[in-house]
């Protein structure tokens, strides 16, 4: 187990050792939480690498946590796969279906979920969540309509890790548009629609959607924004004053481009310019986080 640097918050993994030799996995995880003398005291538990997390997914902690859901009635932030490359790539993680945890932990603020393999969401309804971020490669369509279908009216940060086609997102900009019009978050203000092969045609579509007039935090980052993005920002966020930061970081954009976004009266993240490369004469651009 590993102490968190906040001390109402902790996190909770295990090394390939004890998984190997030692019989821990996800079906000892919730066992090991709950006899933790921290435990009472916490408000939020990160969950590492449960042991085997490429071939064995997360649902035994997910209906431990349901099957205790009194013991665990004081956790407000839960995260669940905060592992880094080298304890397992973040599309090899195997998740699982949370459709039992809305109902049994009520009292959630924020959830934050990192791998997309065999992800659910199930019905999402809940009155309390603040914060929902995923966090993969690619995430697929059916869990970004399940997110489009939610009733979460208490929803502050929506951030969501797009990906690639090729590690588990199978939609278009229509998935995302349709995600914008057809979803209610009337409390809405901070958008990410991040980490995208066709962050232009996604960023196209964030500025037409309804969300923006409500907006403080526009998170556009991490995927391929060029200077076509940069044009549609600088053209239409001076409409917005409610928005307060446009995070751009990680992109494609000119050095040029860069330096007007800059200028918009708003707090501007554009670091970590990226060039495209080239490859038979083509030119490839790249998101982020994929593998």
């Amino acid at each position: 187990m590993e102490p968190g640097t906040n001390a109402a918050i902790k996190k909770y993994s295990y090394d390939y050792e004890q998984y190997e030799s030692g019989g821990k996995n996800a079906g000892t995880m919730v066992g090991d939480i709950l006899a933790d003398p921290d435990f009472p005291s916490l408000t939020g538990i990160v969950i590492g690498d449960w042991g085997g997390s490429w071939e064995d997914g997360c649902q035994a902690i997910i209906d431990g946590i349901v099957g205790h859901a009194q013991e665990f009635s004081h956790i407000e932030s839960l995260f669940i796969g905060d592992m880094d490359y080298e304890e397992c790539e973040v599309s090899w993680i195997m998740q699982g279906d949370y459709g039992k945890l809305w109902p049994a932990m009520p009292q959630l603020k924020e959830l934050t979920i990192k791998g997309s393999a065999d992800l659910r969401l199930g019905q999402a309804c809940h009155e309390k969540l603040e914060s929902l971020v995923i966090i993969c490669g690619g995430l697929p369509k059916n869990v970004i309509q399940e997110i489009q279908e939610a009733k979460l009216l208490n929803l502050k940060k929506l951030l969501l890790y797009i990906g690639v086609e090729d590690y588990g997102f199978d939609g278009d900009a229509d998935t995302i548009k349709a995600l914008l019009a057809q979803s209610d978050f009337p409390n809405l203000a901070y958008l990410g629609i991040t980490d995208s092969e066709i962050q232009d045609e996604l960023t196209l579509a964030v500025l037409d959607s309804k969300y923006m007039g409500q907006l403080h935090t526009l998170d556009l980052s991490n995927g391929t924004l060029t200077d076509k993005s940069g044009k549609a920002l600088l053209e239409k966020l001076p409409a917005y004053p409610n928005i307060q930061k446009l995070d751009a970081h990680y992109n494609y954009l000119s050095e040029e481009m860069a330096e007007k976004l800059g200028q918009l009266p708003m707090e501007v993240d554009v670091s970590e310019r990226n060039q495209p490369s080239k490859y038979n004469g083509r030119l490839y651009m790249d998101a982020m986080l994929t593998e």
